[in-house]
């Protein structure tokens, strides 16, 4: 029985160590979110070189990570590294509007969030703007407005755009290319969609559904998995260690049972 203890404690160590390294990779993402997060509040406060010289930064600071710690996975790299550039060139364009600037920034912001926290990430939040953004789309092709509907749809791609990278982090491949598939559809063919009444219902109610089931399944669970983590490998550790000690309990009140009956 011993033996089956040393086992054991050695599994609870072992998990221990798994969950000590997992925590160590999120404390080294959570250092460049919040490079990411100054980033964008100077962004917002138009410091543009101070903001520009916090993602040089960032830029230094991932690579140092990278080469000691395997954090993401080549798709993930290449996401962030792609509105990373992007982020960067607009703040160095004086040609690129103060608006565009801070979208940029953002969407570079929610893909670091979105790699730091699996639980609840920011682009969650867009949520209302993006749904929102979309009615509106849907208001103007029942009204037949082309001028408003092109207008609310080009607000809708906007919002998409700045949430798609991170939707890439955290939503499985083959559900965000049938919704960017849907998206790309619908601007390419935007006249004929509101020309075409079948069209227009089934194509624009089949993207709202999937814009609407993307944000529900990111709030189905609202327990940090972490968590989750420690209420079961503790229990666990609890039951077999009660377990371990009632049986010993009782294999020392037999032995004793034993021991009277021998004496009598």
């Amino acid at each position: 029985m011993k033996t089956k203890l040393i086992i054991l404690l050695c599994s609870f160590l072992f998990l221990f160590a798994g969950k000590t390294v997992a925590q160590t990779n999120t404390s080294s993402l959570s250092n460049l979110n919040n490079l990411s997060d100054e980033a964008l509040q100077l962004t917002k406060n138009g410091r543009y070189a101070e903001a520009k010289q916090l993602l040089e930064k960032f830029s230094k600071e991932f690579t140092e990570i990278t080469l000691s710690k395997n954090l993401l996975t080549m798709d993930e790299l290449r996401i962030l590294t792609v509105t990373h550039d992007e982020a960067l060139q607009s703040l160095t364009k004086a040609s690129v509007q103060a608006e565009d600037k801070i979208d940029a920034v953002t969407t570079f912001r929610l893909v670091i969030d979105a790699l730091n926290s699996k639980y609840q990430p920011m682009w969650t939040e867009m949520r209302e703007p993006v749904m929102t953004s979309f009615a509106e789309v849907k208001k103007a092709a029942k009204k037949g407005d082309s001028q408003t509907y092109n207008l609310k749809l080009n607000d809708f791609l906007k919002e998409y755009s700045m949430i798609q990278p991170s939707l890439k982090v955290d939503i499985p491949t083959e559900q965000i290319q049938k919704l960017d598939a849907e998206v790309a559809f619908i601007d390419q063919y935007r006249s004929n969609i509101l020309n075409d009444k079948t069209h227009k219902n089934k194509e624009l109610n089949a993207l709202q559904d999937n814009l609407q089931h993307v944000f529900d399944q990111m709030s189905e669970d609202e327990t940090d998995p972490s968590l989750w983590w420690v209420i079961i490998s503790t229990g666990s550790i609890i039951i077999l260690t009660l377990s371990y000690v009632g049986w010993r309990k009782y294999k020392g009140q037999k032995e004793d049972k034993q021991q009277i009956g021998h004496n009598d």
